[in-house]
């Protein structure tokens, strides 16, 4: 008899055990593991990085009341009260492209073992944290790998080794593990319903002689990407159906994410005809997973077109942030968080809403092709 399953089954992101990417550092005091997160920090600044610790304050203020402190150039000093729980943590991280963990105080799910010949009982103390060794970092070329570390891995040996004074290294090789969990990259083409200025499903409309859901589908198709369409209902094997009902295209990004939260959506609306094989390499090129979304806008235009944007994993939890404050236009969450916008003539970005813009479009498009 099968167990019951009292809850959906939904798809969650790759987490590690705080973030989606994380590594604890551990085996020497907590000055140098802070110094070394502060210099890796400013090698790879291209990311947005985070540095889970501990209070080391003997004194503990109990007062309930939770401070944000903003300054006027945008840095914000948080202090509230609460325990560790790994499910806020996650939603704290989330927009974090690799999070470094004081492993004196915490676990992480990947680990850099500093070799440090005072802290031998403290990396005995915490031998079972280590099952997922990176990398390890001497604090001077002598010092050998205590002898409990190879009896219980004897593979530590073959694990790469720096010097703490190899910074530029040691940054590379944390810069492979940040760009090791890129997302990849699918393509989502947004069919709506009917359109009540243009009187038809506007996904349907011929412009090159095909239906343009197709067109906008085997564009992104031509840059190998697995291309959904995204429907309201009757979902078939290329279709992913509205979950997130009577939201318009938000609910079809979010219903795409549903269906797997660790993909990149390559989102494009099919009222969209003037955009070509050109635009789709240009938002390609310039993709940037460490922001929140790629996304287009025209030069005299001054916010950016939704429904040409590249959405990385971490816009969904902020997409459903908006939606519970009761917002359902990702053009505001796009404008309000960190995004690459790539600029381009905003002959391209016109949006055909019409019989007559419909018909004007494709003549247009005729003569130039």
């Amino acid at each position: 008899m099968s167990k019951h399953q009292k809850h959906t089954n939904l798809v969650r992101r790759d987490n590690d055990n705080f973030g989606p990417n994380e590594i604890a550092i551990l085996g020497t005091n907590c000055g140098n593991i802070s110094n070394l997160v502060h210099q890796i920090s400013k090698k790879i600044n291209q990311y947005k990085l985070g540095y889970f610790d501990a209070s080391h304050a003997k004194d503990v203020d109990k007062n309930q009341l939770s401070e944000y402190v903003f300054h006027h150039e945008g840095n914000v000093q948080i202090t509230t009260s609460g325990s560790i729980n790994k499910y806020q943590q996650r939603l704290d991280f989330a927009q974090f492209d690799f999070v470094f963990i004081n492993g004196n105080h915490y676990q992480g799910a990947k680990q850099i073992l500093i070799l440090d010949e005072t802290k031998e009982a403290s990396v005995l103390k915490r031998l079972d944290q280590l099952q997922n060794i990176q990398f390890v970092i001497k604090l001077n070329s002598e010092t050998k790998f205590f002898d409990f570390l190879e009896e219980k891995y004897p593979q530590i040996k073959n694990v790469k080794c720096y010097t703490i004074d190899e910074i530029d290294a040691i940054s590379n090789h944390v810069h492979n593990l940040i760009k090791e969990k890129i997302a990849p990259l699918q393509g989502l083409v947004l069919v709506g319903g009917k359109s009540t200025r243009m009187g038809k499903d506007k996904s349907e409309l011929n412009y090159f002689g095909k239906p343009q859901k197709v067109v906008a589908k085997e564009l992104l198709e031509s840059h190998n990407l697995e291309t959904y369409y995204s429907v309201q209902k009757d979902e078939s094997e290329n279709e992913i159906s509205d979950k997130f009902i009577n939201l318009g295209p938000f609910g079809g990004i979010c219903s795409a994410f549903q269906k797997d939260p660790n993909i990149a959506w390559f989102v494009l609306a099919t009222d969209l005809p003037f955009i070509n094989e050109e635009i789709i390499s240009l938002l390609l090129e310039k993709r940037n997973p460490s922001k929140v979304a790629t996304a287009i806008k025209g030069k005299s235009a001054i916010f950016v077109e939704p429904l040409i944007t590249i959405y990385e994993p971490k816009a969904y939890p902020i997409l459903l942030q908006y939606l519970a404050q009761g917002y359902s236009c990702p053009r505001k969450m796009l404008i309000n968080s960190d995004v690459e916008v790539v600029e381009i003539d905003d002959s391209f970005i016109r949006n055909v809403n019409t019989p007559e813009e419909f018909k004007s479009a494709k003549n247009e498009l005729a003569n130039n092709g």
